[in-house]
């Protein structure tokens, strides 16, 4: 098996590498959470977050990594939360301004937990220091529908 060697894909990712400080009034509250981004020899990217669910739900843990996959020519991904069950396994694509990494998954229905939702979450860099993450749902007519937004601001 030969060694993995960054891509020039891994570019986007190691743009993610820090701390930074997470604002969400529908995932966070009114209190910021924090996240921790490193790279696994600039081939994965492990984000982890951490904060207190909005309304006293407690502590909360979240970890996504990213990856991109050179034999499918896509970014690979999972996520997972504290406050959750399943497990968001990703695969997306870079917009072609460089700025957006957008990430597709299927997972439970918000609505109705016993069918299965297309969902699309986006990672929309500003500059250096600022992103925006973004999740959506798929709409019977094909349509994106914005459910939750979070800023991200760079700590270090």
């Amino acid at each position: 098996m030969e060694m993995a060697r960054p891509q020039a894909e891994h570019s986007f990712l190691k743009r993610l590498v820090g701390t930074w400080r997470v604002t969400a009034k529908d995932m966070t509250g009114d209190e910021p959470w924090t996240e921790e981004v490193r790279s696994l020899q600039d081939i994965w990217f492990v984000a982890e977050g951490r904060g207190q669910t909005p309304d006293g739900g407690g502590p909360a843990t979240t970890v996504l990594t990213l990856g991109f996959d050179p034999q499918k020519g896509k970014y690979v991904g999972s996520w997972i939360g504290s406050m959750m069950t399943h497990m968001w396994v990703y695969e997306g694509e870079i917009s072609a301004d460089g700025n957006t990494l957008s990430l597709y998954t299927t997972g439970p229905d918000f609505q109705d937990p016993a069918k299965t939702g297309e969902y699309r979450e986006q990672i929309l860099f500003q500059d250096d220091n600022n992103r925006i993450f973004t999740s959506s749902a798929r709409q019977t007519d094909g349509s994106w529908s914005q459910f939750m937004e979070a800023h991200y601001t760079r700590m270090s």
